[in-house]
């Protein structure tokens, strides 16, 4: 298949104190959250002085990928656009429109499938079409690569790299958790999110030799009444002191790059749960620009590039689907108490 361009495609975050009210009304755009909740959590950037780490990481993620393409092709220009702040999809759109882009393929910087993480992506791409009028640009979204050998192996590396950490004679006594964002039970119910996640922690931890571990959630937002995704890390970490834990390594699991969950809810506050309560922590890195996952990006490339038949992936399940079904990953319904439908970042 020929492709004029890659578009890396992504979340988004402010970059200064003076963006971060602007970045978060427009991830909350449309969603019943209260604006209390909204300046709760931009006191997360605030403790970084406004900034989110997510577009460097981007920015060191595509200069990785575009020297892997250099060195080993295909030779595809990268362009870079996100979804809630600069740059803006919109603004990426009329850039390829002015460059005579006509077919791209997408990469977006989720391992996994859920609306928010997949179908509200596809939905971001056929808005900014819209609003561009670039009505002749044809996008197809390369698949979600949560059991990709080159999403696995380094997660596995950066896992015995943390548990390393801890003296020799503890560290089979070390308990690994596993943390991926909290979404709605509508949203969780109507994806393989949970499934994909179980699945690439059983990888993971069959990869280190831990018998044990254990998923668990972080970042929710959205009124106690409405149901998600549980339990808590710092609920979770509670209950292991309890059960005579001792020492943890935390592995973000469902994060590919250290942005602001990573920063805040696990290195900040999980850690002053630790700290409080006697846990030793240590958290795992995400995999980054490590060259195994930058590899592999330019393989999921290549699949559809070259038409390969073969789609790697690890353990129990088959490699994701090229082209999403018309029932994927659905928009949750939004309760009537009124909550966020994705939480913000």
């Amino acid at each position: 298949m020929q492709y004029d361009a890659i578009l890396f495609l992504s979340f988004g975050g402010p970059e200064k104190r003076e963006d971060v009210i602007p970045f978060l009304e427009n991830v909350l755009r449309g969603k019943p959250v209260p604006r209390e909740r909204m300046l709760e959590v931009a006191e997360h950037y605030y403790h970084f002085e406004g900034r989110s780490p997510i577009n460097e990481q981007n920015r060191q993620l595509i200069a990785a990928l575009e020297a892997e393409l250099a060195a080993h092709g295909p030779h595809i220009p990268i362009y870079w656009g996100n979804r809630n702040w600069h740059p803006m999809l919109a603004d990426t759109f009329r850039q390829m429109q002015a460059d005579g882009v006509r077919r791209a393929l997408a990469f977006v910087t989720s391992a996994f499938s859920s609306y928010s993480g997949c179908r509200q992506y596809r939905e971001d791409i056929a808005r900014a079409k819209e609003e561009t009028g670039y009505d002749e640009l044809e996008v197809d979204k390369i698949r979600v690569f949560f059991n990709h050998p080159g999403f696995i192996g380094p997660t596995i590396e950066n896992v015995r790299r943390a548990i390393d950490d801890f003296p020799a004679e503890r560290r089979e006594g070390v308990d690994l958790v596993f943390t991926a964002h909290s979404v709605p039970l509508s949203m969780a119910t109507t994806s393989k999110y949970v499934t994909q996640l179980e699945e690439a922690c059983r990888l993971v931890r069959e990869g280190v030799g831990k018998p044990e571990a254990r998923l668990v959630w972080q970042s929710r937002s959205g009124p106690p009444s409405q149901p998600w995704l549980e339990p808590d890390i710092g609920d979770y970490l509670r209950e292991l002191k309890a059960a005579g834990g001792g020492d943890v390594v935390i592995c973000p699991i469902g994060f590919i790059s250290d942005h602001m969950e990573v920063l805040f809810d696990l290195d900040t506050e999980a850690k002053e749960i630790c700290d409080e309560i006697g846990l030793e922590m240590v958290r795992a890195a995400t995999v980054g620009v490590h060259p195994e996952f930058v590899a592999m990006i330019r393989e999921l490339i290549l699949e559809r590039v070259e038409e390969r038949t073969e789609r790697r992936a690890l353990g129990l399940m088959p490699a994701n689907h090229d082209v999403c079904p018309e029932n994927c990953c659905p928009r949750p319904q939004r309760p009537e108490s009124g909550a966020s439908a994705g939480p913000p970042r």
